[in-house]
């Protein structure tokens, strides 16, 4: 391949990831590989001049711009740093830095580099008027009324000699904590996991909701203060002034003053930066001192004055202690590795799910075992693999119990199926008081109070043994138990209350009917209309409601003819839970996706999931939950699965955007 060819294929290939990362929130390859991808682009286009072309993307600087909200101009562009991956070439970078200077003396600060979104605040009086996303560098979404949300960012300054006008820059963060929570949250309500907190920060912070946005507990940081009238003349002085006007400013902000003093910075943080609360990739090294800023002046994308380090991908090599069999709240048994803990991504990883007996196999455990994990700023661990070369030769092999770790009972596996399953569904504790914890959870009956904890309190106290008890709870019950209070008393009866207004479908969701999930539960409720005509159809007038098949039919009559779950279904009625469709939801509002299957993914800013799913079956659509031939579109948001992207393109499925299924529908 001749060099032109090559810069032909770069530019294609780098244009493809740009629009994953910048549009689609799903990167398919890590920050360095693109870096490289571009740093062989920028060689060739300068050893072939007659190449130039204004739109190749080493031209312009990525987007992050979104339909729907306001597009403000930057006062002041927002440039991208260029990045180096060892200490040779930030040494490369300094000694540059001391000939532009004419060896001049000079100061460098070096920063966290935060990895979060970009944000620009423009304060006046001491008030903050507007914040900006980076966007292209030129101009960005105005985001304040989200921005406002967000505690650890001032209003209004504390007293102090700031500029009557000036911007700040920073990024806004997910926190670790926060981020494993929200990704918990989204695992349990069965929508796709944030990839790391990069893509949870900036997925939020477009959200049209401000209370949504509240809810999930961003924060931030801040590294740049630009105004034409700036306290001091140099770069640290000025965030310490900052810092002092109330913006969160990192303390591990250093002035260095030699080359040395830079090297031992990375080497420190190259290991202590994993104890920060917030995901971090790397450091950044400035010139202190503004007006030798100004003598180093730019490159056409980046200021020379300023370098950023990249940290390599983490992944570590840690002892197994021991696999632990946990039942679940339908009954299937998983295996967990439990792990000497090892810090990755800013948190201690001391578990790990092998998922089923079928991968633990595969891969090949034996006791004591020096497992390789991986996080890679994603929530969940991974096992990836065993290190053969560190096991004893005497270890074992974990084998698959064969009863029920919490019951005894003997585990059953189904043909076709990978799971082993306690079939003790009402006598096997923690699938009880998962059912109890599932039944009151956000999209299932929505009752405030009642996660985990409080559903295990409640069913060792013989308050709640099954979901029908929720409803005879009482204040005087509640407040009887130690760790709830009557704030909290109150909060739970009045989600009981609010609960008897959740829509049928979902009451069907929350009973946890084997095998009927989310999806499924709308489409029997919506088939049926009443749980009266549910419990009196055979398996076979089910099996022809569409999404489900024998096997769910068969469970679904099952479940309604056990005495015991037909008893709590009796209760549920007459504690006034909606029993059947309400005449509204059953009217179709068009037929513009009449005979189509559409499949979601990502996350959307007019509508939530759920209200495009309903919006999709009552314009006569049908929702399906896999990418397959007989897809008609995917309704594609931010953040969608980059296996879902490379499926749709071998198929050639179309994409729609959120904006394109709006007009197809009529409603934009």
């Amino acid at each position: 391949m001749s060099e032109k060819e090559e810069i032909l294929r770069l530019r294609d290939e780098i244009n493809r990831h740009n629009h994953n990362y910048y549009v689609l929130s799903s990167p398919e390859i890590s920050d360095k590989e693109f870096d490289m991808l571009m740093k062989r682009l920028e060689e060739l286009e300068a050893a072939n001049p007659d190449m130039a072309d204004p739109l190749s993307p080493t031209q312009r600087v990525g987007s992050d711009l979104t339909k729907g909200f306001e597009h403000v101009l930057h006062e002041r562009p927002m440039m991208s740093l260029s990045n180096t991956y060892s200490i040779e070439e930030v040494d490369d970078w300094f000694e540059r830095v001391r000939k532009g200077l004419d060896g001049e003396s000079f100061a460098i600060v070096g920063e966290m580099k935060f990895d979060g979104t970009s944000i620009s605040l423009t304060y006046e009086e001491g008030r903050l008027v507007r914040a900006v996303t980076r966007g292209d560098g030129t101009r960005g979404d105005d985001v304040t009324a989200n921005v406002k949300t967000i505690r650890s960012i001032p209003l209004v300054l504390h007293p102090g000699d700031w500029p009557s006008r000036f911007e700040i820059r920073g990024e806004i963060l997910m926190p670790w904590e926060s981020f494993e929570r929200l990704n918990r949250e989204r695992e349990y309500n069965e929508e796709p996991l944030f990839a790391n907190p990069r893509n949870a920060a900036s997925g939020t912070l477009k959200t049209r909701d401000p209370r949504e946005v509240a809810r999930r507990h961003l924060d931030a940081r801040f590294y740049y203060l630009l105004s034409d009238t700036l306290p001091f003349d140099n770069h640290y002085d000025n965030m310490l002034a900052a810092r002092s006007w109330g913006f969160k400013v990192s303390p591990a902000m250093k002035l260095l003053g030699s080359l040395k003093e830079v090297d031992d910075y990375i080497e420190y943080w190259d290991t202590q930066r994993k104890t920060l609360p917030v995901a971090t990739d790397g450091l950044v090294f400035k010139v202190n001192n503004l007006r030798q800023q100004l003598n180093l002046g730019y490159t056409a994308k980046s200021p020379r004055w300023a370098i950023a380090y990249k940290f390599n991908p983490e992944n570590a090599c840690t002892r197994l202690r021991e696999v632990t069999f946990e039942t679940g709240r339908m009954g299937i048994v998983t295996p967990v590795a439990n792990l000497e803990p090892i810090l990755l991504s800013g948190t201690f990883v001391k578990r790990a799910s092998l998922h089923n007996d079928d991968i633990m196999r595969q891969l090949d455990i034996h006791q004591g075992d020096w497992l390789y994990v991986e996080k890679g700023g994603e929530i969940i661990p991974k096992i990836t693999g065993v290190d053969t070369s560190r096991r004893d030769p005497e270890a074992l092999p974990v084998i698959f119990v064969t009863e029920c770790p919490e019951c005894g009972t003997p585990l059953v596996r189904h043909p076709g199926e990978a799971a082993w399953v306690c079939p003790n569904r009402s006598g096997c504790r923690p699938q009880l008081t998962g059912r109890i914890e599932h039944f009151c959870a956000r999209r299932m009956m929505d009752i405030d109070g009642i996660g985990e904890e409080t559903a295990e309190l409640l069913f060792s106290a013989g308050l709640v043994e099954n979901i029908a008890d929720l409803y005879d709870l009482t204040l005087e019950k509640l407040s009887a138990l130690d760790r709830i209070g009557e704030k909290t008393a109150t909060r739970i009866l009045k989600g009981l209350e609010d609960s008897r207004k959740v829509p049928f479908e979902r009451v069907v969701y929350a009973l946890s009917i084997p095998n009927v999930g989310e999806t499924t539960a709308k489409r029997l409720a919506l088939g049926v209309q009443t749980m009266e005509r549910m419990r009196e159809m055979s398996v076979e007038q089910l099996t022809a409601i569409p999404d489900v098949g024998p096997v769910i039919a068969q469970g679904i009559y099952e479940y309604l003819h056990n005495p015991s779950n037909e008893a709590i279904i009796d209760r549920l009625t007459a504690a006034g839970l909606k029993m059947e469709v309400e005449a509204d939801r059953l009217a179709p509002a068009g037929n513009a996706l009449e005979g189509k299957s559409v499949v979601i993914s990502g996350t959307f800013s007019h509508h939530s999931r759920d209200e495009y799913k309903e919006i999709i079956e009552r314009q006569g659509g049908k929702n399906v939950g896999s990418i397959s031939k007989k897809t008609s579109f995917v309704l594609a948001g931010e953040n969608m699965g980059p296996a879902k992207l490379e499926k749709c393109r071998a198929l050639g499925i179309p994409i729609l955007s959120e904006d394109d299924f709006r007009e197809l529908i009529g409603e934009a």
